[in-house]
């Protein structure tokens, strides 16, 4: 049998009122008293339930998910998991949400976030371009205990806030170590698409990329990345340009999440059977496209993965506990045709 917070009690020597003031991280209780308990922790294996302790305290954990108000397919895929994990951990006492917000737009998106109260949630999964208002506000959620996800892409000085995602210099590095090999010594261009390059995922897998390219494949160039916006009529207006001015383009990088618009412009004004095409994210599209030859590898975090990790460590943080490093990281999983 599991020991019990009584077994704990007598290993430290010290009350029940001591333990229960040590594992809940209240005040008027002594150094010594404190490390009586942790030993003794240690000794027995003392591990907490924290689901008992929920539904004695009657508490239910408040989750919710901040996300941009449009995307394609790979945000329909996440909103699709929240109302999954949502669903599921209805017998743990916790809820998940979304609110989705227009991550164009830093202010909009700090004032929502000022507006939150700890009586309104226990943390927030956010997933927003950097800026110096989200990270402002940011910083100012865990300062009124309001736990706090970065989710997918992050806020370069907010390195002290937990993150869920890829590494994605090594994301940038695979892709161009896959482009790089494919194209088997031939010397020419590389066209990069993205969302918005204030991603901080976009801004570090160009930095992967640019590193590998330009230190192992010299007879390629990569050129400089064009940002879509979300708009098809500027995706459809840039890549037609690019393409128009640079005859020697030998491969496609998608580094944003939302691959389906660009490759398909790409399609129709250059045609995708002489490219080598990478993308980011398994998504309905992305699936028959390789399947199909029209991309070559699809590089992918998988989204069941990345919100379950989110909700984990944010209860773990709401229940002062340190989340498990190594099980919450994501691998980088690398899809070709034949191992779909």
């Amino acid at each position: 049998m599991r020991p019990t917070t009584k077994d704990l009690a007598e290993a430290a020597g010290v009350s029940l009122a001591t333990v229960d003031r040590v594992l809940n991280h209240r005040p008027n209780v002594s150094g010594k008293s404190i490390q009586k308990v942790n030993e003794a922790i240690e000794r027995i294996g003392f591990v907490r339930n924290f689901a008992a302790v929920s539904l004695v305290r009657n508490k239910t954990y408040r989750v919710r998910f901040i996300l941009p108000d449009s995307g394609d397919q790979y945000l329909e895929e996440l909103l699709k998991q929240i109302a999954e994990t949502n669903e599921s951990l209805q017998q743990e006492l916790a809820s998940v949400d979304v609110m989705q917000l227009p991550m164009s737009n830093p202010h909009a998106v700090a004032n929502y976030l000022a507006t939150l109260k700890n009586s309104d949630v226990d943390g927030v999964a956010i997933m927003a371009p950097e800026s110096p208002q989200v990270r402002d506000a940011m910083a100012r959620l865990s300062e009124r205990d309001i736990k706090v996800v970065q989710f997918l892409s992050g806020q370069e000085k907010n390195e002290d806030l937990d993150f869920v995602g890829i590494d994605n210099y090594a994301a940038g590095a695979t892709a161009a170590r896959i482009i790089g090999r494919f194209l088997g010594g031939q010397s020419g261009k590389i066209m990069v698409i993205s969302e918005t390059m204030q991603a901080l995922d976009s801004i570090q897998r160009r930095f992967g990329f640019d590193r590998v390219i330009n230190q192992e494949f010299p007879n390629l160039t990569v050129l400089p990345s064009l940002e879509t916006y979300a708009d098809s009529e500027r995706t459809k207006r840039i890549i037609t340009r690019q393409i128009e001015r640079n005859d020697d383009i030998l491969a496609l990088y998608v580094m944003s999440a939302e691959a389906r618009v660009p490759i398909m412009q790409v399609a129709s004004s250059f045609g995708l059977s002489d490219l080598t095409v990478v993308a980011h994210e398994r998504t309905p599209f992305s699936e028959v496209a390789l399947r199909k030859g029209d991309i070559d590898a699809i590089i992918a975090q998988n989204p069941t993965s990345a919100v379950r990790k989110a909700v984990r460590i944010l209860r773990a943080r709401s229940d002062n506990r340190q989340p498990n490093a190594s099980q919450e990281n994501l691998r980088i999983e690398v899809l070709l045709k034949d191992n779909l």
